[in-house]
């Protein structure tokens, strides 16, 4: 079978933009939540999110979209779809992938997904619907708002012809694209694939439809940076984050053939449903383990050879406890040798663009050997008692592989293991 390895990365987070202050910035403890002003939450519980930086306000991280997208071309798509054009021009660039020819270009895909699109772009185009009619609406709303345009966009720009799909599968979706986009390069579809996923839907209906369904923070209002806290005893609900991160996935020996540099190999993927519930993981934690134990039987790895597990860890108060209980029964006895830290403490939670964002977190933590820590953990619940759950503060330690868990509304689980090329 062929191997995978990753030559390219890219990121957009609410801690900055590029691969080098998001590490900084992560191992460093800092958070990128802040309260939301650039739409009303008044009326709203919740009331901050993990939002993308600008120049005004971060001189380091900040984004200034005219440096990436012209403003013309940004009128015609939705947020989510430059974030994930944004990440993917720097995971392309890092690459240093340029097709030369036609068989080239068709061996080159795309997978890229969003767990809910253009949500916002949706939305504001509803009420000019309602309020000027339908002559008032852009030619270019369908194709600013659909999931899989953000792929098309990518594959257009860089006139890359081989898969082109997308994955939506919520908050797994990320997870899923690179684990897919792996796949079609073990099976031979592809030499080089461009994955990962992208979000923007910290918008006034999405925060007001997941504050609907009980799903965030809301005694955090006042303290944005204490609002992220998995496992903690205080934890209450997620915090929404958007961005979006990318990588280039490469066959093994494609790469090696052309000198790229090489970061690390995605070694499993593993996937599963609950076929429990709409929002709700199995009490038991049965979807996630097995999720887990696919990604380390595809890896040919046993559970104690995990160094360090980036958790789903939302912060949500019934999510994470089950989420532990599924790592526990997989590592058995070998618990404490195995690191545990959520990065959505840092960055909120991203949605679609969770996993991807993760998994490059995973695979710097190989390269750095430190695992980034789970902050605000202060007082961890009863039943976290026992874990290395990194609280505060970055841990240095020998990093071989990592696991990487992604969960999703509707019972969707992605796990991917990914390691130091051997």
């Amino acid at each position: 079978m062929r191997r995978v390895v990753v030559t390219g990365l890219g990121l957009l987070t609410p801690l900055g933009l590029g691969i080098d202050v998001n590490w900084k910035r992560l191992v460093s403890g800092t958070v990128g939540i802040n309260k939301i002003n650039n739409f009303d939450v008044s009326d709203l519980p919740c009331k901050i999110a993990g939002q993308i930086p600008t120049k005004d306000d971060d001189h380091e991280g900040g984004l200034n979209l005219d440096d990436w997208i012209e403003p013309r071309e940004y009128k015609r798509i939705d947020r989510f779809i430059a974030y994930g054009l944004i990440s993917a021009t720097q995971a392309i660039e890092d690459s240093g992938w340029k097709p030369h020819n036609e068989n080239e270009k068709n061996r080159t895909g795309v997978i890229l997904g969003s767990g809910i699109g253009g949500l916002e772009t949706i939305s504001k185009t509803s009420e000019v619907l309602n309020s000027k009619g339908p002559r008032k609406i852009s030619p270019f709303f369908i194709p600013s708002a659909l999931i899989n345009l953000l792929s098309g966009q990518v594959s257009i720009k860089y006139d890359f012809k081989g898969p082109n799909h997308s994955v939506v599968t919520a908050c797994s979706t990320g997870a899923h694209a690179i684990g897919d986009a792996s796949r079609i390069i073990r099976y031979g579809d592809a030499d080089v694939m461009i994955a990962g996923g992208a979000e923007a839907a910290c918008c006034r209906i999405g925060m007001a439809g997941f504050a609907a369904a009980k799903a965030l923070s809301t005694n955090f209002n006042n303290n944005p940076e204490s609002s992220s806290r998995p496992w903690d005893q205080e934890r209450d609900g997620f915090v929404m984050g958007e961005g979006a991160g990318v990588l280039v996935l490469e066959e093994k020996e494609h790469a090696i053939s052309r000198g790229a540099k090489i970061y690390a190999e995605i070694k499993g993927y593993g996937m599963s449903g609950d076929a429990h519930h709409i929002t709700a993981p199995a009490e038991n934690g049965d979807g996630g383990f097995r999720a887990m134990l696919s990604a380390i039987n595809d890896a040919n790895l046993n559970s104690w050879d995990l160094d360090y597990i980036n958790a789903h860890g939302t912060s949500t108060p019934l999510g994470d406890m089950i989420e532990l209980k599924a790592i526990k029964r997989l590592l058995k006895q070998k618990i404490e040798n195995t690191s545990i830290s959520s990065t959505k403490s840092a960055t909120g939670h991203l949605l679609g663009a969770a996993g991807a964002i993760e998994t490059i977190y995973s695979i710097l933590s190989i390269i750095n050997q430190t695992v980034p820590p789970t902050n605000n953990l202060i007082n961890p619940d009863k039943d976290a008692v026992g874990y290395d759950l990194v609280p505060l503060v970055a841990k240095t330690r020998e990093i071989k592989n990592v696991l990487s868990n992604s969960f999703g509304f509707g019972g969707t689980n992605a796990s991917l293991v990914i390691g130091s090329l051997e």
